[in-house]
């Protein structure tokens, strides 16, 4: 008996030391996790980490290009539209594309008679609300933006400098010999590389964007050669004119798409770089390149948005691209 009673007073030391352990053991995980459900969770903005911003919101009018448009008023009975000359063959296409989209709606260009005035021209008759869109070969000025009008850039394009197929000038001309030319300081082809004859200037007519682009970016801004035996300002915009009076001796400039086809002209490179080098052209190592506009007021119809919209889609810029602009 006194044996069995040796015995069990280890086991039972054992046991009472088991539970104490496994108690213990208990108690300090317990206390720690009391502890950290206790703790506010770690806030997802640190003092040097700036809180995540939300995935940008596009604006409303992002689709028309940045156009802050307000389509609030009614769509009219004709989508009336003037403007560049050089693009006319861009806005009978987009309008044919636009007769799929709104098929209830014609569109015409150019007023009063179905041809364009040119860009300036066709800018003053929106704002006189004779038209309810103008195609614009150059970006606004302060003036016109100021009364409201916005322009949405569409595509890209390049001046050409252009002689007759027949003129014995064959080469390059550089930017400054070209700026030189237009003003008057350069008169002769041989001062050019050329053969000894006189250079016979044929300028575009004023109201031309493209004249207003060549100013801006081959004289920089400065004025033109004034008219004279060799030097001449045609009164209207149109292109075809001044290609046949070139003859051997004249020179001219228009956009690209407008006489890369043309038999009787020849295309003269600007700094030893063709304006059909399209990849030249969108990287702007071709020197004479512009893009062009659709404009409108900022208060317009829910038609003008939706004509400028399907001009900005891959639709459209097919379009631009087919015509012989590059797209966007």
């Amino acid at each position: 008996m006194a044996r069995q009673n040796n015995e069990t007073v280890p086991l039972l030391l054992a046991f009472l030391i088991t539970v104490g352990l496994i108690a213990a053991g208990f108690w300090f995980f317990g206390r720690n996790l009391i502890s950290s459900l206790g703790q506010s969770p770690p806030s997802p903005t640190q003092p040097n980490q700036p809180p995540l911003s939300p995935d940008p919101t596009p604006s409303p009018n992002q689709a028309t290009g940045g156009l802050r448009l307000d389509p609030s008023l009614p769509n009219p009975d004709v989508l009336t539209i003037d403007g560049s000359v050089t693009m006319v063959a861009l806005m009978k296409q987009l309008q044919l594309a636009y007769t799929q989209v709104n098929p209830s709606l014609p569109t015409t260009y150019g007023v009063p008679d179905g041809r364009p005035n040119g860009t300036n021209a066709g800018i003053q008759n929106l704002i006189r609300d004779q038209v309810w869109m103008a195609a614009s070969s150059r970006p606004l000025r302060p003036d016109e933006t100021n009364v409201g009008l916005q322009g949405v850039p569409i595509a890209r394009d390049a001046l050409a400098i252009v002689v007759g197929v027949d003129n014995p000038f064959t080469g390059s001309l550089t930017l400054d010999q070209l700026k030189q030319i237009f003003q008057g300081q350069i008169t002769n082809w041989s001062e050019v590389g050329g053969s000894p004859a006189p250079i016979r200037v044929i300028n575009r007519a004023p109201d031309s964007g493209t004249y207003t682009l060549f100013q801006d970016v081959v004289l920089l801004g400065q004025p033109f050669a004034a008219d004279g035996p060799n030097f001449t300002t045609a009164q209207q915009d149109e292109t075809t004119p001044l290609l046949r009076s070139l003859g051997t001796d004249g020179i001219t400039y228009s956009t690209v798409q407008q006489v890369v086809n043309q038999q009787t002209v020849r295309i003269v490179p600007i700094n030893d770089i063709s304006p059909t080098d399209r990849e030249a052209v969108r990287t702007g190592n071709y020197p004479i390149s512009r893009v062009v506009y659709l404009v409108a007021k900022q208060q317009t119809s829910p038609a003008v948005k939706q004509f400028i919209e399907m001009t900005l889609s891959p639709q459209g810029q097919q379009i631009v691209e087919r015509v012989g602009f590059i797209p966007l």
